[in-house]
C-alpha cells in the first residue's frame, strides 16, 4: 500500500484520477445509453439500436490518433474544447435527431469524444517517476474496471426511472462536465525534463512505430478482443443452463476480481511480461468454458478477472515508455484505437463461434484470440532492436534491467 500512498501523494494525481473516473464512467455508459434510447425512445428494434453504439465505436477507433495528434501539436485544452463542444451539441440535440441522422451524428460524437482515458495515461506518465509508474497505471486500470461496473448499471437504472431523453441528457451532461473538469485541471502531459506540447520535436513514424510499438498495439488489440467477447459467452453459457438471470452476478464477480488483481499487481516489486500476462489470461478464459453452471462460472471467471487489470496496466505503461514525448498523444490514441477495434470485433467473433458450435466454444475463441495475440506480440518484441533510452519497457522487450530499473 505504500506505493499507492506515494502515487496519490503526487501533486495533481488524486484530482486527475477522480475527474477521470467521472468522465470515463459516463463515456463507458454512452453506448448503453444510446441503445436504450433507440429502443425506448424511438421504439425501434435491437438491430437498429445496436447500430448506433457501433457507429459511436467506429468513430472512437478512428478519432483516437487524430485527437492524440491534435494534443501533441496544439496542447490539451484545445483538444478538450473541441470535444466538449461537440459532446454538448450531440447530446442536447439527440431527441430531435431522426434515426438516419442519429447514426451519422453518433459517428461524429465518437470521432470527437472527450479523450479522458488517453489524457489520464499521458498525465500519469508525466507525473509519476521510477517505481511509482506501475502502481499508478495499476490504479488507472482499476479505474477503468470500475467505470465498466458502474456506468452501464447506472444507465439501466436511470432508464427504468426516467424518460429516455432525460437518461441520455444525464449521460451527456456527465461527459461534458468530465471534459470541462479535465480542461480546468489541465494536467501536465510532459515531465519537467520534456518539451511542452507543440514544441517537442516530432520524430518520423518509422522511428517510433517499429516492431516494439506494433507489438504493444497487437497485445492491446488482443486483450480487447478477448474482453469484448467474454460477456456474450457468459450469457450464452447460462442461457443454455437455464440460469441466465445469474449473468449479472458472474459479470460483477469478474469485474471485482479484476479490481483486486490490479491492486495486487501494483504492489509487486517486479513486473511480469505483458505477453505472458495475456497468455495466462487466454488460458484462464478457455478454462472458464468448462463451467457447467453459475456457481462454477463465478469461480472460473475469478482467474480471468485477476489477470485483466494487470494486463491492461502493463500495455498502457509500455506505450507511455516507448513513445517519444512529441508523439505520445498519437501513440496513446493508437492504443485506444486498437482496443476499440478489438472490443468491436470481440462480440461478433465469439457470437459466430457460439452459433456454429456451443457456448463453451465462445470462451475458447476469446481465449485463443488472446493467446495468438500474446504469441504475435512476443515474436514482434523479440525482433525489435533495443532502444537507446534507459527507460526501455521491461515488460515488452524484456531486457536485463539496469540498476536503476530494478524496482520497475
Amino acid at each position: 500500500m505504500t506505493g499507492y500512498r506515494q502515487v496519490l501523494g503526487v501533486p495533481g494525481m488524486a484530482p486527475l484520477l477522480a475527474v477521470s473516473l467521472l468522465a470515463r464512467t459516463a463515456i463507458t455508459a454512452a453506448g448503453m445509453a444510446l441503445t436504450l434510447y433507440v429502443v425506448l425512445g424511438l421504439h425501434l428494434g435491437y438491430a437498429a439500436a445496436g447500430a448506433v453504439p457501433a457507429s459511436l465505436t467506429a468513430g472512437l477507433a478512428l478519432g483516437g490518433p487524430l485527437l492524440g495528434r491534435l494534443i501533441d501539436r496544439r496542447g490539451l485544452r484545445t483538444a478538450l474544447l473541441a470535444t466538449v463542444v461537440t459532446q454538448a451539441g450531440f447530446w442536447l440535440a439527440l431527441p430531435a435527431l431522426r434515426y438516419p441522422v442519429l447514426l451519422g451524428a453518433a459517428f461524429v460524437a465518437g470521432l470527437l469524444m472527450v479523450p479522458a482515458q488517453a489524457v489520464t495515461r499521458q498525465a500519469i506518465a508525466a507525473l509519476s517517476t521510477g517505481g511509482q509508474r506501475r502502481p499508478a497505471f495499476a490504479l488507472e486500470s482499476v479505474q477503468g474496471e470500475l467505470s465498466y461496473l458502474v456506468g452501464p448499471a447506472a444507465v439501466i437504472l436511470a432508464a427504468a426511472t426516467l424518460s429516455p431523453a432525460t437518461m441520455a441528457w444525464g449521460i451527456g451532461g456527465a461527459i461534458v462536465v468530465g471534459g470541462a473538469a479535465l480542461a480546468a485541471l489541465d494536467p501536465p502531459l510532459r515531465s519537467p525534463d520534456e518539451a511542452p506540447a507543440g514544441t517537442a520535436p516530432r520524430p518520423p513514424r518509422r522511428e517510433w512505430l517499429g516492431a516494439g510499438m506494433i507489438a504493444v498495439l497487437v497485445l492491446a488489440f488482443g486483450i480487447a478482443l478477448l474482453l469484448g467477447g467474454i460477456d456474450l459467452a457468459i450469457v450464452a453459457t447460462l442461457r443454455q443452463a437455464g440460469q441466465v438471470s445469474w449473468a449479472s452476478l458472474v459479470v460483477a464477480v469478474c469485474g471485482l476480481a479484476s479490481v483486486t488483481g490490479g491492486l495486487c499487481y501494483g504492489m509487486l516489486n517486479r513486473p511480469l511480461p505483458t505477453w505472458l500476462l495475456l497468455g495466462l489470461l487466454g488460458v484462464a478464459t478457455v478454462l472458464a468454458g468448462l463451467a457447467p453452471s453459475w456457481p462454477w462460472l463465478c469461480l472460473a471467471v475469478v482467474g480471468t478477472g485477476l489477470l485483466t487489470a494487470p494486463t491492461l496496466s502493463t500495455v498502457a505503461d509500455a506505450v507511455s515508455r516507448l513513445a517519444p514525448a512529441g508523439v505520445r498523444g498519437e501513440a496513446t490514441g493508437l492504443q485506444a484505437s486498437a482496443m476499440s477495434a478489438g472490443v468491436a470485433l470481440g462480440a461478433p467473433v465469439v457470437g459466430w463461434t457460439i452459433d456454429a458450435s456451443a457456448p463453451a466454444a465462445g470462451f475458447a475463441a476469446a481465449g485463443l484470440a488472446g493467446l495468438l495475440a500474446a504469441l504475435a506480440g512476443h515474436l514482434l518484441s523479440r525482433r525489435a532492436r533495443r532502444p537507446r533510452h534507459r527507460d526501455i519497457h521491461p515488460e515488452i522487450a524484456a531486457p536485463r534491467p539496469e540498476p536503476c530499473q530494478a524496482k520497475l
